[in-house]
């Protein structure tokens, strides 16, 4: 290869890498967290194989011609081990453990006839199940393939009734047809219910989905899940979007977060352009219009503008005195998220008109001035929902028309913060209280978390709860139910 096709190839590499498009959310699970799952997985599993059936076995055994059926499994004793397998996802492990069988024999020798239980025992089963995790074409985490060998090492069985010992030496002739058959259906089982039904419950990650009637939210997986001996790493999206224009979003400049901490179950990682994306959706839709006229504008505020305007008001038009004044706001530009060690904050522009109402004609405009305000930004946790509070922390005034102007409307500074926090603040605040939710399946809770800002992003570390089995998760998922108790 020549020097010019080696430049080639670099510049190729470096034009892949720099155009990656970093996470605007990310999620690590821990091995502590995965021991926490690991009691919801192995409750799942033996309630699956418990599910297996076995068909009626028929045979003969010299002059004995039998049947064995209603074979039951009624007590699994697992030694188990759930860990991360790296570049793979997660690994299944029993070692030395035991199935306990019920089933019903019928016995034929001659003209005799028997019919009883039979208790059957599995020993020495050993299973190794590897769960291979992906990004599928929607983005969405899912089990793409199962690997699995179950082997049972021994079986025993053990005739009930008073000829029980009678029919000791045809045991390992049907412990081995069971044996064998049981081998068979183990694998199969865990495969059905790793790429069936948990996948159905991976399915109740939210992945393009509403917030509320304004905007939604791309949780969609960048790449693969990273996965090593100590952590599930997982990169998404972590963008909203306006509902009416779906495909006007904001381009993700952030920095791309670290993440170095192991000692909670989880941790969730928000980047700047997460908020970013959603105040600059909030903007596309419009919400961040607003008129304060009539009932809505309190009688301090409509003195201080009548005594602010009243030489305004007097020069264009005296009769204008005694009709409603009326404030628009109205944000020019996004308003953008700064997260530093210290905090969360937003800034945002705003541009104020005054106007007087005379009834049944078109307003009349007294005056435009530009509003700064910075807000601190509380980020929070409840169950899997993410909500921000706001407060305003500073704000200015000036006019656009004139330096002069400008000085005149120093007296409006405090009233109008004051309105601000009064009027303002508690409608922004109204649009986030409920929160979005993170990236998590139904039943699946965060308890006991932290937040931490960075310079760049926040990183929320918590510990996980169930709030249901993972089965009845399945189940409600299978009958249409949908989680929003939260």
């Amino acid at each position: 290869m020549g020097l010019f096709e080696v430049s080639i190839v670099l510049l190729l590499t470096l034009v892949t890498v720099t155009s990656a498009e970093p996470p605007g959310c990310k999620i690590r699970i821990t091995a502590r967290g995965l021991e926490m799952l690991k009691s919801q997985t192995m409750k799942f599993v033996e309630e699956e194989l418990s599910n297996i059936t076995i068909p009626e076995m028929h045979g003969s055994q010299g002059r004995f011609q039998y049947t064995i059926k209603d074979v039951k499994i009624t007590e699994l004793d697992l030694n188990s081990d759930l860990r991360f397998q790296p570049d793979v996802g997660l690994l299944l492990e029993v070692q030395n453990s035991s199935i306990t069988l019920s089933l019903q024999r019928r016995i034929l020798y001659w003209l005799f006839h028997d019919e009883g239980a039979i208790n059957a025992s599995a020993e020495g089963v050993n299973i190794f199940t590897a769960l291979h995790l992906s990004r599928d074409q929607e983005g969405r985490l899912k089990i793409s393939n199962v690997t699995c060998d179950a082997a049972i090492t021994k079986m025993r069985a053990k005739f009930s009734g008073t000829l029980g010992r009678v029919y000791d030496f045809i045991a390992t002739f049907l412990t081995t047809g069971m044996r064998f058959i049981l081998n068979k259906r183990i694998c199969p089982a865990l495969d059905h219910a790793a790429l069936v039904l948990v996948n159905q419950y991976l399915e109740t990650i939210p992945v393009r989905t509403e917030v509320n009637s304004y905007i939604g939210i791309d949780y969609s997986l960048l790449s693969d899940p990273v996965v090593t001996e100590s952590s599930l790493d997982m990169d998404f999206r972590g963008m909203f979007y306006d509902l009416k224009n779906e495909n006007d979003t904001l381009v993700n400049h952030a920095v791309n977060p670290v993440m170095s901490e192991y000692d909670r179950m989880i941790y969730l990682v928000l980047s700047e352009y997460f908020f970013d994306s959603g105040l600059y959706s909030y903007y596309k839709g419009g919400l961040f219009q607003m008129q304060i006229a009539n009932e809505r504008m309190s009688k301090d505020l409509e003195m201080l503008l009548r005594a602010t305007y009243f030489g305004t008001i007097m020069m264009l038009n005296p009769t204008l005195m005694e009709h409603p004044l009326s404030m628009e706001l109205e944000v020019t530009a996004p308003p953008q998220s700064t997260i530093k060690t210290s905090g969360a904050s937003v800034a945002v522009n705003t541009n104020v008109k005054i106007f007087v109402l005379p009834p049944g004609k078109a307003p009349v405009q007294l005056s435009s001035m530009t509003m700064e305000a910075k807000f601190n930004a509380k980020v929070s946790m409840k169950a899997k929902r993410l909500a921000i509070h706001l407060d305003l922390r500073r704000f200015k005034i000036f006019s656009t028309q004139s330096a002069l102007e400008s000085l005149a409307l120093i007296p409006l500074q405090g009233p109008l913060k004051t309105m601000l926090q009064i009027s303002v603040v508690p409608l922004l605040n109204n649009y986030t209280k409920r929160g979005v939710q993170i990236p998590l399946p139904d039943g699946m809770d965060f308890i006991e978390e932290v937040v931490e800002y960075h310079n760049g992003y926040i990183i929320v570390g918590a510990n996980l709860h169930f709030r249901s089995g993972l089965r009845e998760i399945i189940e409600r998922r299978l009958s249409g139910y949908t989680d929003n108790s939260i």
